[in-house]
This record gives C-alpha cells, structure tokens and sequence, in this order.
C-alpha cells in the first residue's frame, strides 16, 4: 500500500496545471504560406491596373511578372509543405483570373485599345472570358477521370500565367523599342488591331485542347545541360541589362515551342496505344487458352 502524498504535493500540481498555457487548435503557419503567397500575387495584380490607370506601363507589367512568378512557386511550396488543399485551389484560380485574365486585359485596353472605343473593348473581354472558361475546366479535371500516364506533362491548352505573357507581348516590345528610343516602331506597335489580334488567338490558345508543356517532369539529357547552363547565364545577363527584351524573347520561345509540345505528344500517345494493343493482343492467347 502506497503512503499518501502530502497535501502541500497535491496543491503544487493543482497550481501548476492552473499555470500551464492553454493549447490552441488550428493550422501550422507552415500550412498558411502557400495561400498567403497566392495572396500576394492576388495584391500584385491589382496593382497592376492600379498602376496602368495612372499610365506607368512599365510598372504595370512588373507587377503581373511578379504575380506569375509567384503563381509558379506557391503550388510548388504547398506540395514540399504537405499544405495542398481545396480552398488554396480555388483560391489559387480565382487570384489567376484576376492576374492573367483581367489584369491584362484591361493594361492593353489603356495602353491602346481603348482608342477604338467599345470596339476596343471586345477582345479584351473575349480573352478575359477564354482565361475564365480555361480556369474553370482545369478545376473540373481535378475531379474528372484519372487520365493515362503520359498526359500528365502536358497542360491543355496555354495556361493563364503563359497566356499573359504571351498578351503582353506588344507592350514588351514597345517598351524595349521606347528604351532603345525607336520611336516609330513604338507608333507600329502601338496600334490597336495588333493588340487585338494577340488577345484573340492568345484566348483561343486557353480554351483550345492543344497540349503544351507543363515542364514539371521534364528532364533534361546529360548532353544538354552544359549549354542549357550556358544559355540560362546568357538570358540572365539579357535579363538584367534589357529586361523587355528578355521578356519578349520569352514569349516568342515558348510560342516556338507549343508545335513541339503537340509533336511530342502525339508521339507519346502513339506508344501508349501501341502498347495497349499489344497488351491486349498478348492476354488473347492465354484467355482462349484458358477456354479450351
């Protein structure tokens, strides 16, 4: 039999458990980060319209690099954080519509279609509902049918980050054009139908169901990545010394390589269907086997 404690014990314990700090239930910040990054980049795409209101278009286009650049990471740190979840999705899409789908849109409208009037008007709004329609048909295939192996590398159609560099494209080179002080090619490219043009097939790029790279299995061969090392350092440098430039040669490359992403593919699904068949063509024997 165990003697009983004294009571000065029991009173210390009391007071003590009195004194320990409560234990609130919740979520990590390590589970925060993601969407306060997706956040930031919902604040930087407003600051663009913000900024191409008072006419400071290079300001303007800053920004949206900046909320692409985030775009890129945030669903990469949620997935290192283990902190994916459905409200950080569409959170992450609707601040998308936002950045890619009307920040563009109406930073080109002020720029220069806006002289047209509501004629002017009418792409922007075209693009905006292809960046809408685009968004909405990726969150439906995050639920849909799980699909064959090789269509995860690939997006459908140009994703909202890519597509609004692609619609900026105009402005990058005239703001190159302006730096370098080549003033009539800033009048050419300032013209509303060449503005028009790019926000038209650029919105029909998003909801098209052509497959483009989505670079994140990509890899690279041993023999390629020395001058891939090499051409990273040159674009670096052009980076720093002509940004526009630099953005520019971007969106030009990755329209280069949207008919590769188609080629590449077909190809794979060619294997794909080829080894479905020869699968089936394999389990044949064995099942009339089987049957005789």
């Amino acid at each position: 039999m165990k003697p009983p404690r004294p009571p000065a014990v029991d009173r210390w314990r009391q007071r003590l458990r009195r004194r320990s700090r409560p234990r609130f239930k919740g979520l990590s910040f390590n589970r925060l980060i993601p969407n306060l990054m997706t956040l930031v980049g919902l604040c930087a795409g407003l600051t663009a319209i913000r900024f191409a209101l008072v006419e400071r278009w290079d300001a303007a286009v800053t920004a949206i690099v900046i909320a692409a650049v985030i775009d890129g990471l945030d669903g990469r740190i949620a997935r290192l954080l283990k902190a994916t979840s459905r409200f950080g999705a569409e959170f992450d899409s609707l601040a998308d519509f936002l950045c890619f789908g009307v920040a563009p849109a109406l930073v080109l409208y002020l720029w220069t279609l806006s002289t047209w009037g509501g004629l002017g008007w009418a792409p922007c709004l075209m693009y905006a509902v292809c960046a809408a329609l685009r968004l909405a048909r990726f969150n439906a295939a995050i639920d849909g049918a799980p699909k064959p192996a090789y269509t995860y590398n690939f997006f459908t159609g140009v994703p909202a980050p890519a597509a609004a560099g692609l619609a900026l494209f105009p402005l990058f080179v005239a703001l190159q054009a302006q730096a370098m002080g080549f003033s009539a090619v800033v009048d050419i490219i300032r013209y509303p139908a060449f503005s028009a043009l790019v926000l038209l097939a650029v919105g029909a790029l998003m909801v098209s169901t052509v497959p483009t790279w989505s670079f994140k299995n990509f890899k690279v061969p041993q023999a390629v990545v020395l001058p891939l090392l090499l051409g990273a350092g040159a674009f670096i440098a052009l980076l720093v010394s002509e940004p526009w430039a630099a953005f520019a040669l971007i969106g030009l490359v990755y329209a280069g390589l949207i008919p590769l992403g188609v080629r590449s593919y077909n190809r794979l699904r060619a294997e794909a269907e080829a080894m479905a068949v020869t699968a089936r063509d394999e389990d044949r024997p064995s099942t009339e086997a089987g049957a005789a």
